[in-house]
């Protein structure tokens, strides 16, 4: 997330998939030179754990926008991170998407709950991860889904693109772990 509360630059797309500028806000995550710093080494070994499934938006899970009219598998290749079912949030039904490593691309169109709802019994008694985006991130808020967030914070202001926290209600956010480094600085929250 940028300073200013951005989790994606504006005008997000094919050329552009975290927005003009979003780029910035990853370079914890991808660093230009390796090895990754000292400081972002926990968030990286957090975001990297297997859970037992997801839950996304689909501009999240892509720039195809309305009907799907592209044959589109998703921003990570034919071995997406994942490695477990992926429920992605749209207006429009699609079939699932199976790839590589064991991901599984499920489309719910019927809302967050239902997403939740079937996430939750993929993953039997393992984690549910609300991996983003801002919209998903934010029905989350207010269907109260969320135990913890983490915020990896880059030093970047944006001006503009997709807020994170408009419209949501002070969830209590209490900070239980933070870590840092140049690109950004990790905290990690306990909600309500």
């Amino acid at each position: 997330m940028s300073l200013d509360g951005f989790v994606a630059g504006a005008d997000q797309g094919l050329d552009n998939p975290l927005g003009i500028g979003g780029e910035k806000l990853h370079r914890w995550l991808f660093p230009a030179s390796e090895p990754r710093h000292e400081g972002d080494v926990p968030a990286y070994e957090h975001l990297s754990l297997r859970r037992g499934a997801y839950v996304m938006g689909r501009n999240m899970f892509g720039p195809v926008r309305g009907e799907w009219d592209q044959d589109w598998r998703g921003w990570w290749g034919d071995e997406p991170p994942y490695h477990a079912p992926v429920f992605v949030l749209t207006h429009y039904p699609h079939d699932p998407i199976e790839m590589a490593g064991g991901t599984t691309f499920h489309f719910v169109t019927d809302g967050f709950a239902a997403a939740l709802d079937r996430a939750k019994r993929a993953a039997g008694d393992r984690e549910v991860l609300i991996a983003g985006g801002a919209s998903t991130a934010r029905q989350a808020f207010a269907a109260g889904a969320l135990d913890e967030i983490v915020l990896d914070v880059a030093p970047v202001l944006l001006g503009s693109g997709e807020r994170l926290f408009d419209g949501v209600a002070d969830p209590g956010l209490t900070p239980v772990d933070v870590h840092g480094s140049p690109y950004a600085t990790h905290i990690r929250y306990r909600v309500g």
